[in-house]
């Protein structure tokens, strides 16, 4: 198997998603310092921090994969590293879907135990104020923060139609559903309601299950070879149909049938065709096989096998 060369603007948009993963790791470390400090004994707050520690894991992820999926084949591994994305992807969403559920446990047993939080006051120029007003501030700039860090990667997942950055991107931007439940849940304990801090620590962590899961899903189909899916959906995508179709207006194909899968950033796979009678196979193959993969730039190795009928490769057709 070659080596694959991301083409001019997607090369551009992979160096922009690394420095946005960079940006992204700075600006929520130091986003998670300040929820650190003001965390005190609310469970909201608790949740809140490893929340915005666990999504510095996707980009730390993304930059590992870098180092790695371009590297060339080698004897041990002859197709590549291309599924170093995938392996770090899978280990984001675990470890989402681990903590999350860690985090919900607990959440429900305050609940259970009834444990009221005690929220304190802190002295801000020689006047105390009351410690939610920081949580309420800090749970704020962690919204913001992770809104910012997931709008600038969306254009940069949809160029490189990564799944993986797309998750990380989608997984910022849903920082208003989580912050914003801590931010009520302080402010309901302000009014007595001593349940809310928990309740709300609850909701946040049901929400990290919901993207690990949602997230471990996704790789596991990659994994497992699945058919080319569209950017933020399980719908399949026409790509292998338009392979096909490039195929079969090639002047000596007489039917094609294609299987395609993913991975990591690229798609390999297979085209199986029925030759017309008295081909040079070995010219014609070697002559459209570039004009195939043209296609789309995600296309890297494909491997075109003459076949006497189609029925030989139905069983590989996605459905």
């Amino acid at each position: 198997m070659s080596s694959f060369t991301f083409p001019a603007e997607q090369h551009q948009a992979r160096e922009q998603a690394r420095r946005y993963a960079w940006r992204s790791i700075v600006l929520i470390g130091a986003t998670g310092v300040v929820l650190y400090l003001v965390t005190g004994q609310s469970q909201t707050m608790k949740t809140a921090w490893v929340t915005d520690v666990l999504s510095m894991v996707p980009s730390v992820a993304l930059l590992v994969a870098a180092r790695y999926e371009l590297k060339p084949p080698t004897r041990h591994y002859p197709f590549g590293h291309f599924r170093a994305m995938s392996i770090c992807f899978l280990l984001t969403a675990t470890i989402l879907l681990c903590m999350g559920v860690w985090l919900f446990m607990e959440a429900l047993l305050k609940l259970i135990h009834a444990e009221r939080p005690a929220i304190g006051a802190i002295v801000l120029f020689g006047r105390p104020v009351w410690l939610g007003w920081a949580m309420i501030g800090a749970l704020a700039l962690s919204l913001f923060v992770g809104m910012y860090c997931g709008r600038i990667k969306q254009p940069v997942a949809k160029t490189l139609q990564s799944k993986a950055l797309e998750a990380d991107s989608a997984t910022h931007r849903n920082e208003w559903l989580s912050e914003g439940a801590g931010i009520l849940g302080i402010l309901l304990v302000a009014f007595g309601w001593w349940w809310a801090d928990a309740a709300a620590a609850a909701l946040i962590s049901l929400e990290i299950v919901h993207e690990g899961t949602q997230n471990l899903r996704q790789v596991i189909g990659d994994l497992m070879d699945e058919a080319p899916s569209k950017l933020g959906s399980r719908e399949l995508e026409d790509l292998p149909k338009r392979v096909e179709d490039a195929v079969r207006r090639l002047p000596w194909v007489q039917a094609a049938r294609v299987r395609l899968r993913e991975q990591g950033h690229v798609i390999s796979g297979d085209v199986f065709v029925v030759p017309r009678p008295g081909t040079d196979l070995v010219g014609a193959i070697a002559a459209d096989l570039g004009g195939v993969r043209s296609v789309d730039w995600r296309l890297h190795e494909l491997t075109m096998t003459p076949v006497a009928s189609l029925e030989a490769a139905e069983t590989g057709r996605p459905r």
